[in-house]
């Protein structure tokens, strides 16, 4: 069993992959973004940034695929893909996002944050107290063992296109229980609205890198957390395609909430995993 709070970022980083923490402590105070949230939201599922691309401006980061085919988890440099069915594989570099956020992970503090016997909202509550302050972005990996996980994926999309809060009413829905793994994430200002998620987003990937998907909610027995305050943001925006023509003046709040917060209008369970 991996005891992993307490320990120091050199042996922390160790479970991401070998070299990671040396990356880590050379990494730019820079998040790099693909598109905006609104457009996504609003349908725009195609892809047009390859994963080999992507790779170049992170080792860390969350997202999704060409047309909305699962959730992206990038760790340790390498690309991860929960798909619909729960599979989770390694995305080839010629696949491509329509959105995602990275960065290379390079946490402000040695030692990880002592977590036990936390909810998900209680995780993102103590979280938020530690931020140094909340009108910079941060991306924030934490690793522990959990009494259960509620995660979700979404199901391949073809044209035409509906948007995402509907796609989101047929997404399958994991439940893992007695688990040790992942949570990838960042937290996005308010003033990041429609350009990111506001507040925190996170993607979980069990230590076997064999099932995660968005988080929708957790109980965690024990673990640590480690944040990386990062005071500028590249955002790189498609120059061709359905973005070109998306409306993006709705206030889109609304939607956003329900895709990310809303279990209710989640498909049928894919069952224990």
């Amino acid at each position: 069993m991996i005891r992993i709070f307490g320990i120091g970022l050199a042996a922390g980083l160790a479970l991401l992959a070998p070299g990671c923490a040396h990356r880590a402590a050379r990494g730019p105070d820079l998040v790099t973004q693909y598109s905006v949230i609104d457009a996504l939201l609003a349908g725009d599922y195609d892809g047009r940034l390859p994963c080999s691309e992507l790779r170049r401006h992170g080792d860390f980061g969350i997202g999704t695929f060409d047309k909305l085919d699962g959730e992206m988890t990038l760790l340790g440099g390498a690309v991860y893909a929960i798909r619909a069915d729960g599979r989770v594989e390694k995305a080839p570099g010629a696949e491509t996002t329509p959105f995602a956020t990275v960065a290379f992970f390079h946490p402000d503090q040695y030692e990880g944050r002592p977590l036990s016997g936390l909810t998900y909202a209680a995780f993102q509550e103590d979280l938020s107290r530690q931020l140094p302050t909340p009108n910079h972005f941060y991306a924030v990996w934490a690793y522990g063992r959990f009494h259960r996980v509620t995660t979700r994926s979404v199901p391949r999309q073809a044209p035409p296109y509906v948007p995402l809060a509907e796609v989101t009413k047929n997404q399958s829905v994991f439940e893992f229980t007695d688990v040790e793994g992942n949570l990838v994430g960042f937290w996005s200002p308010p003033f990041a609205k429609g350009v990111n998620v506001p507040g925190w987003h996170f993607h979980f990937l069990t230590r076997e890198r064999t099932g995660g998907g968005h988080v929708l909610d957790f109980e965690l027995r024990d673990g640590a957390a480690w944040l990386d305050g990062k005071s500028a943001v590249t955002v790189l925006l498609p120059d061709a395609g359905d973005f070109l023509r998306t409306d993006l003046a709705p206030d889109r709040a609304e939607e956003l909430r329900r895709v990310e917060t809303d279990p209710l209008k989640a498909g049928a369970s894919a069952g224990d995993r």
